[in-house]
């Protein structure tokens, strides 16, 4: 029988290797929880502002697009890639310090269409972007 920590675990390191050398490395994200249904990541505000000091909303683009990207190649399957097709946006508020958190949730997993939208917050829980990501599922 498998250990669910020990699966876990091994999912995490693959979403890892898979992101190495990656934007997703660049930028400091670290994904915390990963499934096909589920995956959350953090990022820091720190190194992803704009001149004004504040957290660039095409880095809260970036988040949004990297975790609901892992949990539509997930649910994709070996052998099938995940390919953003659609990414909208509102930024709600401004982050200027710590690591803001991202949550992405599916709401559709077809055959060859998955959908996610995805809730980032701040270190105090507030909103800062909501988010939605359609990917294209296709045979590699």
């Amino acid at each position: 029988m498998t250990d669910p920590d020990e699966s876990a675990r091994s999912l995490q390191e693959q979403v890892g290797v898979m992101h190495r050398n990656t934007l997703v490395d660049r930028m400091g994200i670290e994904i915390t929880e990963a499934s096909p249904e589920r995956v959350v990541g953090t990022m820091p505000v720190e190194g992803n502002i704009q001149p004004y000091g504040l957290l660039h909303g095409g880095a809260s683009c970036v988040l949004a697009e990297t975790l609901g990207s892992t949990g539509a190649a997930l649910h994709a399957g070996p052998g099938r890639i995940a390919v953003g097709v659609e990414i909208s946006a509102t930024h709600h508020r401004s982050a200027t310090s710590g690591l803001v958190t991202g949550v992405a949730t599916r709401v559709h997993g077809g055959r060859t269409l998955a959908t996610y939208e995805i809730e980032i917050t701040d270190d105090r829980g507030r909103r800062v972007c909501s988010s939605r990501l359609t990917c294209m599922l296709r045979d590699t």
